[in-house]
């Protein structure tokens, strides 16, 4: 039986069809082979103004410290580490997932670090950010450092991303709306962004992630850096309440207006 299809061929076409096969072969090998990437979920959130892994996370002395109420949250998303290897397979199921996000390795964690090497930079990102914390609040308050002395522990987390939170919660802690009351009215607060030392706030990454963790965790209003209202509306959960924020001081006068029934500032 002849086939024309076959025996009629232009040079042309022999040639595509025979580059196809190293092609075929090598998109069957990547079905299995490791990728580039580090997948994302959301991960836990924890209240700064309260204790975690049975210890406070915000002490200060040197200083009165009023007791709260309310919570002020900070939120983590949980990635897989630089040496995990994820297939095309786990890419192709969590890339459209809207609790999941897949980003390039590099962008997540510092490139050519094992493990052990990028917990050690978290953890250094992790202290460097309270320290930062630490200097906004208290030149926010007019304290000096000399005199106040604040200690943050959070355990077993690591990166910049909780510098804003846990500024607030410093001032919380001391100063409260300044009135007596407590500066976050009650309400269950969650939060996320860098901090320098002057109270500028920074962007972070995972936002999308983070606002999904605080709905879960029963946020009912969200902080984020003002530059990334757009990833937080993504997917906002229903009833969630977005406050952008610049600085410190910026973030203080928005949470005193939500407490008092004040214009607050909205994405």
């Amino acid at each position: 039986m002849r086939f024309p299809f076959v025996s009629e061929w232009s040079p042309r076409a022999r040639i595509v069809a025979v580059c196809a096969v190293p092609v075929l072969a090598l998109l069957g090998t990547a079905a299995f082979a490791p990728l580039p990437f580090s997948i994302a979920r959301p991960g836990s959130t924890v209240n700064v103004l309260g204790d975690h892994q049975g210890k406070p996370v915000i002490s200060v002395s040197g200083a009165e410290t009023r007791r709260t109420s309310g919570q002020l949250r900070m939120s983590t998303i949980i990635a897989t580490g630089p040496q995990a290897e994820v297939g095309a397979g786990a890419v192709a199921s969590d890339w459209f997932r809207t609790d999941r996000a897949v980003m390039p390795r590099d962008s997540v964690f510092p490139p050519g670090k094992t493990d052990k090497e990028t917990e050690e930079h978290n953890v250094a990102e992790m202290r460097k950010s309270q320290d930062s914390a630490t200097r906004a609040a208290l030149d926010y308050l007019h304290r000096s450092p000399k005199d106040v002395k604040v200690t943050l522990r959070l355990a077993d987390i690591g990166g910049p991303s909780a510098g804003l939170m846990f500024a607030l919660g410093i001032v919380d802690k001391i100063d409260g709306d300044g009135r007596g009351g407590d500066l976050t009215g009650g309400r269950a607060i969650g939060g996320t962004g860098t901090i320098e030392p002057d109270g500028t706030v920074g962007p972070v990454g995972g936002v999308p992630l983070k606002v999904q963790a605080e709905g879960r965790d029963g946020a009912g209003v969200f902080l984020v850096p003002k530059k990334q209202c757009a990833e937080a509306e993504a997917e906002l959960p229903k009833g969630m309440r977005l406050v952008p924020v610049v600085d410190l001081r910026d973030a203080v006068a928005s949470l005193k207006a939500l407490a008092s029934g004040g214009r607050v500032p909205s994405c």
